[in-house]
């Protein structure tokens, strides 16, 4: 099995999970109506398109600005979420 073959099969698992994660996080806000599991939902969300942008694009082209810059913002909206809920509790 090529490097390049096995890549990609990771990188579709892992965003298999994060899109999964997603799904939970999405019932839990249908459930509660909190922002926090909205605010992660859309993050995994970002994160899983990071790691299909990963499968379609070179391995080596991970460092890519706009690569690095969706899952920066998926953490940065995952703290944002986590700030809000400490701010309104």
């Amino acid at each position: 099995m090529s490097t390049q073959v096995l890549h990609s099969f990771l990188a579709g698992a892992g965003a298999t999970a994060f899109f999964v994660a997603s799904v939970f996080f999405l019932r839990f806000w249908r459930d509660t109506r909190d922002r926090l599991f909205l605010s992660f939902a859309i993050a995994f969300v970002a994160l899983a398109s990071n790691r299909v942008l990963l499968a379609l694009l070179e391995p080596t082209r991970e460092s890519q600005p706009y690569l690095y810059l969706l899952r920066l913002g998926a953490f940065v909206l995952i703290a944002w979420g986590v700030v809000d809920k400490n701010r309104r509790a």
